[in-house]
């Protein structure tokens, strides 16, 4: 397989996973507010500063409220973290690699941009916007699925995997945001009045698991009532759950040995597996779980650079060996070149697969977010997309 190819097949994996993810996140937010009293300092803002998207936003629109806030997140295709421009971009991957993945995948992404297409040009409002969600996250499951029992387990599946478990790990870190930045500074006032405090997590805590599907494995697992550091316990640690951050990076590891030159990715997720089952949750929920998961956040994005340096990333010419075919000469000024990822194995250590030159998307880039150190820092969480356009950035101001 060309590692063009893989970088494509490996985004689209992402990107499905991403589109899911996204509309659970908006989903369990939406609920969880309506849940709650309206004297809570708790905003439709804070979708922006989990998506990274607040100075995005605060360019186009000055009012931060639900319609403006969600049609953004949702519909705006000048966002390249909206749910509709992620599903423009897994429908070009799916289509630019058809050769690879099942008919019937593809028709099934088509179908999907189809619907969501039409669904978004017409109400927004907030029964419109639920039935949205549960239509993106069947269709994502029913593609999954599909993905699963009908395409080969070959490679290009293999690197389908690996970006659906990236994406989801990062996406469990951002959910479990949703309760830490709400509960921490948005409760702190009712600490002198702690009858406020307990159903006020219940409600959030609970809204978190259901949004994963995991509020019945959770009750099996922990028979007592939801607390929230048992809910974080089971989302970072668990490795029976699948949509659990230690499980999604247990499953990476084991497709990753299936790929050549896997050692320095191995490494990376094992530092990320390390950190994960170290922590300390009842003390993290005391004084340190928003760093502690910016940490995570940027610790999953350098499983993603060690995987585009070996297998996307371009790099000086290797010295190929045996039946390894060497590409034809050509112009430095715009040109391509490309290596078989199967090819790999008979590269020395040094040398790393050769990806084709990416060509600038016509899009503009998004700009950086100019805000406090740690926010800089925790931008390099989300890797700007090889599939033609910028992956959702992470940038959180505190």
């Amino acid at each position: 397989m060309l590692s063009s190819v893989a970088e494509r097949v490996y985004w689209l994996g992402r990107y499905l996973e991403r589109i899911e993810n996204s509309a659970r996140l908006m989903d369990v937010y939406s609920s969880m507010l309506f849940d709650l009293p309206g004297t809570t300092d708790i905003g439709w803002g804070v979708l922006l500063d989990i998506t990274g998207e607040r100075e995005n936003y605060a360019s186009k629109e000055g009012r931060i409220d639900e319609m403006p806030v969600l049609k953004f997140l949702i519909a705006d295709q000048s966002n390249y973290s909206s749910i509709f421009s992620c599903m423009k971009l897994l429908r070009e991957n799916a289509r630019t690699t058809r050769e690879v993945i099942p008919a019937e995948a593809w028709e099934q992404i088509n179908d999907l941009y189809l619907d969501t297409k039409a669904s978004i040009g017409s109400s927004m409002g907030r029964q419109a916007r639920r039935n949205l969600y549960d239509t993106i996250i069947s269709d994502c499951q029913r593609l999954g699925g599909l993905l699963s029992s009908c395409m080969s387990h070959n490679t290009a599946y293999t690197f389908i995997q690996i970006g659906r478990g990236i994406e989801r790990a990062d996406m469990t870190t951002r959910i479990v945001d949703v309760g830490s930045i709400s509960l921490l500074p948005a409760f702190k006032k009712y600490g002198q009045v702690g009858h406020y405090m307990e159903p006020f997590e219940n409600v959030v805590w609970m809204n978190i698991l259901r949004s994963l599907s995991a509020y019945q494995a959770y009750r099996q697992h922990i028979h007592n009532r939801v607390k929230g550091a048992e809910v974080v316990r089971f989302l970072l640690q668990d490795e029976e759950f699948p949509r659990a951050v230690n499980y999604s990076l247990s499953a990476l590891n084991r497709y990753l040995e299936q790929l050549p030159n896997h050692e320095e990715v191995q490494r990376a997720v094992l530092r990320v597996k390390r950190i994960t089952c170290d922590a300390k949750v009842y003390s993290l929920l005391e004084k340190g779980l928003l760093d502690f998961i910016d940490e995570l956040q940027i610790s999953i994005a350098d499983i993603h650079d060690e995987l585009s340096k070996t297998w996307f990333g371009p790099v000086e010419e290797p010295e190929l060996i045996e039946a390894v075919v060497v590409p034809k000469a050509i112009k430095k000024t715009g040109s391509k070149k490309t290596t078989a990822v199967k090819t790999m194995s008979k590269v020395p250590a040094k040398a790393k697969a050769k990806a084709p030159a990416k060509t600038k998307s016509k899009a503009p880039v998004k700009a950086k977010a100019k805000s406090s150190p740690k926010a800089k820092a925790k931008s390099k969480a989300r890797p700007k997309s090889a599939a033609k356009a910028p992956a959702k950035k992470a940038a959180r101001k505190k």
